[in-house]
């Protein structure tokens, strides 16, 4: 009896040693397959094929926590050893949903008649072993087999999923952050691709006009955005002068902007009047943009030799004309931002430059300027600004106000670009 009940007792060792080496043996397979890889698909397929062919499973499938409300989970990787339908959403959602509530391993060898699962439908599918991923107590996802060869056990098949589980799932989460940071970094060289083309669609150099000094700059944020200024010369050999903000951020805010400078300058080409030719930027503009999309637009012809200013402006932050005796003008005619009402009217309106006058135009990301207070850095300041600094260059002019507006943000980030054209008339 003694030798009986030690000869049962080394068998049991044995097995369980034969167990160990097996368990060692494919987190080692799996270990060794992996190393080269860094693609999530890639280590889930490995993964799902050497737990398949171990525990002798029809299909298998990793999915996948995702902070998408609508598609809760994503499924990474699904790999079929024999012909069986795929596996039906309400399926893998209704199981999933279990999983999440309980966040414990799942046998299920008679799938149809299991009570807790009356309302699905599984087809095909007899039998599933589901083990969750877990990263630091958080739970990621799961791992799961369908339709074994005869029954999954818990003593067997249930502990060698559970350790794949454990070693997998920060391999895994490795990887999927790994593709996150490699998107982000090729979106961060997408757009400094698009934020260099958009510089380059800035004018070059000041127009250099008798009687005038004339400086035009744009302080972009990290982003491409929406801000644009410009000189062109006009038909009539008036000088014409643009400042603009597109609604939004990013590439789509980018896009119209380059669509708009691509309008004006072709309309700049025809003879018509300020009100004429805002009145066919806004109508096309109305034709190309998308529903909420917008732009603010300020419109000026410089006749350089009678020093007068023709100007419309639809919906932009009023430029300010600085006098000698220091009085403001705010440049305000004009009519509804554009690409809001096709065929509506622009007013054009006429102004006098004397000798020391100052134009001054610039974009809300100047006045709308944040510190840490979230208090703005708003026209009184920039009219300070201007005050104390008039008797300089248009180029030092800028750079002053430019130097406040930083100062005042502090170490609030920058958060949208500060656009300034300066237009002094010599005395």
């Amino acid at each position: 009896m003694p030798e009986e009940t030690a000869k049962n007792r080394l068998e049991a060792e044995n097995l369980q040693l034969r167990q160990a080496v097996e368990e060692l043996s494919i987190l080692n397979e799996i270990a060794f397959a992996i190393g080269s890889q860094t693609e999530v698909d890639k280590i889930s397929e490995l993964i799902v094929s050497k737990c398949t062919k171990k525990i002798k499973a029809e299909q298998g499938c990793i999915l996948l926590l995702s902070e998408d409300q609508n598609s809760p989970f994503k499924t990474y990787i699904r790999k079929i050893e024999h012909k069986t339908e795929m596996i039906p959403i309400h399926l893998g959602t209704t199981l999933m949903g279990w999983m999440i509530k309980n966040q414990k391993p799942l046998i299920i060898n008679d799938l149809k008649n299991d009570k807790r699962f009356q309302s699905l439908d599984p087809g095909d599918f007899h039998s599933l072993l589901m083990v969750p991923l877990k990263l630091k107590n958080k739970f990621t996802g799961v791992l799961c087999l369908f339709n074994k060869d005869g029954e999954f056990s818990s003593d067997q098949d249930q502990r060698l999923l559970s350790i794949i589980a454990v070693s997998s799932a920060q391999v895994i989460e490795n990887a999927r952050q790994a593709e996150i940071e490699k998107k982000f970094q090729e979106m961060e060289r997408e757009l400094l691709v698009a934020k260099e083309i958009q510089i380059r669609l800035l004018p070059k150099e000041p127009p250099q006009v008798d009687g005038f000094d004339i400086q035009g700059y744009t302080l972009p944020t990290k982003q491409v955005g929406g801000d644009y200024f410009d000189f062109i010369e006009l038909p009539d050999k008036n000088l014409g002068v643009a400042i603009a903000d597109v609604s939004g951020k990013g590439m789509p805010a980018a896009l119209l902007m380059a669509n708009f400078q691509a309008t004006l300058r072709n309309q700049s080409l025809a003879k018509n009047s300020p009100s004429e030719m805002v009145s066919n930027c806004n109508n096309l503009v109305c034709r190309s943009v998308e529903k909420g999309q917008f732009v603010t637009f300020f419109w000026g012809a410089l006749n350089c030799q009678e020093k007068s200013f023709n100007y419309v402006n639809a919906g932009h932050n009023p430029p300010f004309i600085f006098n000698k005796r220091g009085e403001i003008t705010r440049l305000t005619d004009g009519g509804l931002i554009l690409g809001l009402l096709e065929n509506v009217p622009f007013e054009q309106k006429k102004v006098k430059l004397n000798s020391g006058d100052l134009l001054l135009l610039f974009t809300d990301g100047i006045t709308e300027a944040m510190n840490e207070t979230q208090a703005q850095f708003e026209e009184e300041r920039l009219i300070k600004v201007v005050e104390e600094n008039r008797l300089s260059s248009a180029d030092q002019i800028i750079k002053k106000i430019t130097q406040e507006v930083l100062a005042f943000q502090g170490l609030q980030p920058q958060f949208d670009d500060l656009t300034l054209v300066v237009i002094k008339v010599k005395e």
